[in-house]
C-alpha cells in the first residue's frame, strides 16, 4: 500500500472554523475519498500548522486522479481556499508529496 503525506497552513484565526468544518465533513467528500482508494487518513495539527497522512489501496497515482476529476473536491477546495493555505503541485494539482526520510515497521 502506498503512503502519502501533505502539509499546509491554516490562516491566522481561523482554526476553530478549520475544525468545525471537518467535523461536519460532507458525505459526499468522504465517499469520493473512499472511491480514491485512501484509507487511514489522519490529519494533525500544532500551531497554524497542519500534516495530514492517507494510505492509497489502489496507489497514489489513482487516488491523485480521482481527486483532480471530482467536482466534490473542487467544491471542497473552495470551501477551504479562505481559511487554507495550501501549496499545490502543477502538475496533479495536489499538495506536493513529502519525501520520505525514515520508516519504521
Amino acid at each position: 500500500m502506498e503512503k502519502y503525506a501533505w502539509t499546509a497552513t491554516i490562516k491566522d484565526g481561523t482554526l476553530e472554523e478549520y475544525r468545525r468544518r471537518h467535523d461536519a465533513i460532507w458525505p459526499e467528500m468522504v465517499e469520493v475519498l473512499k472511491q480514491a482508494g485512501i484509507c487511514n487518513y489522519t490529519i494533525w495539527q500544532t500551531g497554524n500548522r497542519l500534516f495530514g497522512y492517507y494510505e492509497c489501496e489502489k496507489g497514489i497515482d489513482f487516488a491523485a486522479k480521482t481527486q483532480a476529476q471530482s467536482e466534490v473536491v473542487k467544491r471542497w477546495d473552495a470551501y477551504m481556499k479562505d481559511i487554507l493555505l495550501m501549496e499545490t503541485d502543477p502538475v496533479t494539482g495536489a499538495q506536493p508529496m513529502l519525501t520520505k526520510v525514515f520508516e519504521l515497521d
